[in-house]
């Protein structure tokens, strides 16, 4: 009896030790996300309006969402130390703005179809990947993951489960930074925004 027992209170202990997924309701990364396709949607209810009106519609919901200056200090990479503090804020806040631009303008292609949050989170370290799947009104889709830092705020996006926006940045940065340095990362991000903005829209 005593090792029935025994056994008993071991089986019971077990599960307290396996890790529980964190659900939508008790995880705030996975709210983040939820916030930030809530303003998505709500900027596609009337169809896709023009890229300027999109980028006033998502911008504030993007600057809560987004951590913008651990995401540009990481695409510039080593420089970033080199770069006194003015030269550093100049960067994270045209990098904001292209990335701002960049998000509003893709969302035309989502115009008419749906975003869906998976309600668990994948721990890695202290961070945490949020699952969505964006689905286009023609019904293609894609995997979309959100990396969540500490703060609750996006770090990292990645396509498909390998693609990182913050990779592809670098990898966008790395000649403007070679050649210009801080400001030539300033003028890059700068001219690529604005080259959206000018854009005529597609018939």
């Amino acid at each position: 009896m005593r090792l029935t027992r025994r056994l008993a209170a071991a089986l019971i202990a077990v599960p307290l030790l396996v890790p529980v997924p964190a659900w939508a309701a008790d995880d705030p990364a996975v709210q983040t996300v939820r916030d930030l396709y809530a303003a998505f949607t709500a900027a596609l209810k009337d169809g896709p309006a023009p890229l300027p009106v999109r980028v006033e519609a998502v911008g504030p919901a993007m600057d809560k969402a987004f951590d913008f200056p651990a995401m540009a200090r990481i695409a510039v990479g080593s420089k970033w130390s080199s770069f006194t503090p003015e030269q550093q804020e100049a960067i994270t806040d045209a990098f904001k703005r292209s990335l701002t631009v960049t998000y509003a303008n893709r969302l035309a292609r989502a115009a008419g179809g749906k975003f869906d949050v998976t309600p668990q989170v994948e721990e890695r370290g202290a961070q945490r990947v949020v699952a969505t799947r964006v689905t286009a009104a023609d019904g293609d889709d894609s995997a979309v993951d959100f990396v969540v830092n500490a703060n609750n705020r996006i770090q990292d996006v990645l396509l498909n489960g390998d693609v990182s926006e913050v990779a592809a940045q670098r990898t966008a940065l790395s000649a403007p930074l070679k050649s210009g340095g801080a400001d030539g990362a300033v003028k890059f991000l700068r001219q690529r925004a604005d080259g959206m903005l000018a854009a005529k829209p597609t018939p």
